[in-house]
């Protein structure tokens, strides 16, 4: 029962992470909550009526079993934030995903991590980069953490897998979707050698544009360092090194090409301080494990 509870939760869109949070700290089980009317929630908390609303919705109730089934079907374990497996190094962050939705060996998220993150439309400089740096930090036993976009994220997979090692991928949508599908072979080979897959959207969320930067601070977060290998100015991927230096991580960057447009990002980071990446040893030597 206590599991239908969870799926209900993760389901409802108009709470944030922090509101949630904040009404597990209140109320204690995620069943008070369940249990709470519309009276008690406007007496005792500062929700609006709109948010109010989408906790009492009996629609929202309805064929919970449905997830549950497709979830038991398909391999997928849920986490939440109560639970003794829950990583971590997602505890301390402001606004920490109260359900973790998984595919996969979740030991991994007990790993020493390295987050890898780059343009979509990577050049083969930054292919290769990738590849190699993920490959070399993969056989020192360091788990690859990244998004499974096309680009810089896939060769980072690749390069860890290739080194027969670990590998984290953090998606924006449910685990019933692959997104790119182009990179579905990618994501089944992940799974199949011991990698895992991860999400905090619930089954049925398709991939939309806003869940991505949602998504970029849980890569920061499940990792010790972050290495940005290509990136614009205004990109995704700064966007996840941002979060990084927020939960105190070290950042890193490749350096690149002056004259290309994706190592302005990387180039401006190492200005600001973060430390220079030519090799797998300068993440060894620059992170505090």
């Amino acid at each position: 029962m206590d599991r239908k509870y969870w799926i209900w939760f993760s389901k409802i869109k108009k709470l944030t992470c922090v509101q949630k949070e904040k009404l597990l700290n209140k109320y204690g089980t995620i069943e008070n909550i369940w249990n709470l009317d519309v009276k008690k929630l406007k007496n005792e908390t500062m929700l609006s009526d709109e948010e109010i609303n989408a906790i009492v919705d009996k629609i929202a109730r309805e064929k919970l079993e449905q997830y549950e089934y497709y979830m038991e079907k398909n391999n997928i374990k849920m986490i939440n934030i109560m639970d003794d497996e829950y990583p971590e190094k997602l505890k301390n962050i402001y606004d920490k995903p109260i359900v973790l939705f998984t595919k996969g060996n979740t030991e991994l998220l007990k790993n020493i991590s390295v987050a890898m993150v780059g343009c979509r439309d990577c050049t083969n400089y930054g292919k290769k980069i990738a590849q190699k740096l993920a490959y070399d930090l993969a056989k020192e036993n360091i788990c690859i953490v990244s998004g499974l976009a096309k680009g810089i994220d896939k060769f980072s997979h690749i390069g860890a897998l290739e080194a027969k090692g670990k590998t984290i991928a953090v998606i924006g949508n449910g685990l019933d979707y692959v997104y790119p599908f182009e990179n579905k072979d990618l994501y089944e080979r992940i799974i199949k050698n011991n990698g895992l897959i991860v999400t905090e959207y619930i089954i049925g969320t398709k991939p939309e544009k806003l869940n991505f930067p949602a998504r970029n601070r849980i890569i920061s977060a499940l990792s010790n360092a972050v290495v940005v290998v290509e990136a614009k100015v205004k990109s995704g991927s700064l966007i996840t090194a941002e979060f990084g230096l927020e939960y105190g991580k070290e950042i890193l960057a490749v350096p690149g090409n002056i004259d290309n447009l994706n190592s302005q990002g990387t180039n401006l980071l190492i200005k600001d301080g973060a430390c220079v990446v030519t090799n797998y040893k300068d993440v060894l030597n620059s992170v505090k494990w």
